[in-house]
């Protein structure tokens, strides 16, 4: 996710060099992960920009954020979406006239149709961010209103998505004008200065007075001044909303979170949303439905928790589309690679865009002449690089080694493609497959519940498996990848020994160890049919003494024949990974701190692994 940060001050009450406090909070921001960075400022009747591809360290010493003069300036480190890490991309972003300066977090949905209507009007484009709009647009509805607060205000009702916006100009010098939606924005209150960041940490060095912007608020901050309002115009009392901030440094760059691990768990909810965004009019999204269309044989290859998210494609693409995919571990594509030839499809899943052993199958499967489908989460990174098409969540930088957040964004996106899939193949009728994408859609507030509901539970549920030593994951059908899913997150930050298997399978073998007390996780799908083949299952791990845990739909049968229920929204079972998954990531979680294990640094593992 990106990061932003913002000051505007009084000559004489600037804590150090206005450039140097916007530098400072540009490097509190590093750890949110970005490709690039830049900084504006307001100086004289223009507005300066200095921006570029590469680390902020570097940025300063070639470009020297901190010479920059002037009093009223915003800066930004970028999280490639729309376009490509480079110096065109990096943000602020400017109109034609170079008297305005925009910095923005999110995706603008309709950015497209607003960019055909100001290139109609004139306007020259020099980047493929979506961002860019956003200067231009307003500096088009000021030659109409003459008051560039009304003008920005009018373009914020124009723009659809996410976004938290910071605009700087020389029409207005001693303002910062800001809207929020979906994307995170704070208010830092000084004296003689004020500040705006996505991020509290940016400037807590310079202020512990804090003012949380909501969703559909606009306003503009002075040295001496906030003006805070709904986007309809009526006035906040934003002196009711000032916190003051307790937390140390290190603790607000966790947003108060212990660990980076419980924090990205809980922003599921919105970067499901903001990849909702991304792939609802992604023309990547057709271009692959046209591949895996035409393909022969289609494969899918990933390691580690994004083979999960393959394992539950290959389910999905047989039922909903009748498309078989053949699923492999990327290390073993030496296996698979001579059967592949140029009327097939791979589609390889990374979180990082560079796992090695992904990139090792995807150019094996190139020499082969097979086209690729990419998933990834960082644009331009080498394996979309390296594919005929790419498809991108939009989770943002996910700090905790454990995936949490780019494993539903990735299962959302697999699943998207595949509904697109079964349409145009006539396998589902248009209202079949709308329905199916009002229910991802809708999954942003329904993880948002599923979180809130199990959270206390999943605490209560780890002080007692915090002492076990080995545990199942067990499910059916399109359940099995997220049991071991769940049985990942146990084993790689718990350190507890745990093995999923499809449950049928467990009374040929696996069975044989289980005992009084010993924990096996059901992975409950809403679907009926696949229920009642759970209660046998159910029963037979009782018969031996286990102590049986399931994550159910609310109101399922099953409920009563387990020991503890984790009672989940009835929705469709395409959703299974959004809705079962958050639960047994809380679990693990707070596992693992009830067993004196930091989770953000599981012992012996990397977040990208580049080695063979």
């Amino acid at each position: 996710m990106c990061g932003i940060i913002g000051l505007v001050c009084l000559p004489n009450k600037a804590v150090d060099k206005p450039s140097i406090m916007v530098y400072k909070g540009l490097l509190r921001l590093e750890y949110r992960g970005y490709d690039s960075a830049g900084m504006a400022s307001v100086y004289g009747d223009k507005v300066v920009v200095v921006k570029g591809k590469g680390k902020i360290a570097e940025l300063e010493r070639k470009l020297g954020f901190t010479r920059l003069h002037g009093y009223t300036l915003i800066a930004h480190t970028r999280w490639a979406t729309h376009g490509k890490p480079s110096d065109e991309n990096a943000h602020p972003h400017t109109d034609c006239s170079r008297r305005i300066a925009v910095v923005h977090n999110g995706i603008i949905q309709n950015y497209r149709e607003l960019k055909e209507m100001l290139i109609a009007r004139g306007h020259v484009f020099t980047s493929e961010t979506d961002t860019e709009v956003i200067p231009h647009l307003v500096e088009e509805l000021y030659k109409r209103t003459r008051s560039l607060y009304e003008a920005f205000r009018e373009a914020i009702k124009m723009v659809e998505g996410s976004y938290a916006i910071a605009l700087i100009s020389s029409i207005e010098p001693d303002k910062i004008f800001f809207a929020r939606k979906d994307s995170p924005l704070v208010l830092g209150v000084g004296d003689g200065y004020n500040l705006l960041a996505s991020d509290i940490p940016a400037f807590l060095e310079y202020t512990r007075k804090a003012i949380i912007v909501h969703d559909y608020e606009v306003g503009y901050i002075s040295p001496t001044s906030i003006v805070l309002e709904t986007v309809d115009g009526r006035e906040v009392d934003w002196r009711k909303r000032i916190r003051v901030i307790e937390w140390s440094i290190e603790d607000a760059t966790k947003a108060g979170y212990p660990h980076f691990m419980i924090k990205e768990i809980h922003e599921q909810p919105r970067v499901l949303r903001d990849t909702l965004y991304g792939v609802e009019k992604d023309v990547a999204v057709d271009e692959a439905v046209k591949l895996l269309l035409d393909a022969e044989k289609v494969y899918v290859t990933a390691a580690g928790t994004s083979y999960h998210a393959g394992y539950y494609y290959s389910l999905l693409s047989s039922i909903l589309a009748h498309t078989p995919v053949i699923p492999f571990i990327a290390s073993e594509y030496k296996v698979f690679e001579e059967t592949a030839g140029s009327s097939d499809v791979l589609v390889v899943i990374s979180q990082s865009g560079e796992t090695i052993d992904s990139l090792m199958a995807l150019r094996a499967f190139k020499k082969h002449d097979a086209r690729v489908i990419a998933v990834s989460n960082v644009i331009d990174s080498a394996i979309p690089r390296e594919s005929d098409i790419a498809v991108y969540t939009r989770a943002g930088p996910e700090i905790g080694v454990a995936a949490t957040k780019t494993f539903t964004t990735q299962t959302l996106v697999l699943a998207w493609v595949t509904i697109r899939l079964g349409e145009e193949k006539g396998v589902l009728h248009r209202s079949e497959a709308s329905e199916l994408r009002k229910w991802l859609m809708d999954s942003p507030k329904i993880v948002s519940r599923v979180i809130a509901d199990n959270e206390d539970s999943t605490r209560k549920l780890a002080e007692w498996m915090a002492a076990k030593g080995n545990a199942y994951y067990l499910s059916r059908g399109i359940g099995v990848p997220v049991a071991m899913e769940g049985a990942l997150k146990l084993k790689e930050i718990a350190y507890i020994h745990a093995e999923a298997y499809p449950a049928g399978e467990s009374k040929h073998g696996p069975i044989a160890l289980v005992e009084p007390g010993y924990p096996v996780l059901f992975t409950i799908p809403c679907d009926e049919r696949l229920e009642k083949l759970l209660l046998g299952n159910i029963q037979e791990m009782k018969a031996r003494g286990a102590f049986t845990i399931g994550f159910a739909p609310e109101d399922s049968g099953l409920a009563d024949q387990l020991d503890y229920v984790f009672r989940l929204p009835r929705t469709h079972w395409i959703l299974t990974p959004l809705t079962h998954t958050p639960p047994m990531q809380l679990l693990a979680y707070y596992t693992a701190v009830k067993r004196g294990y930091d989770p953000d640094k599981p012992r012996n593992l990397a977040k990208t692994v580049t080695v063979e």
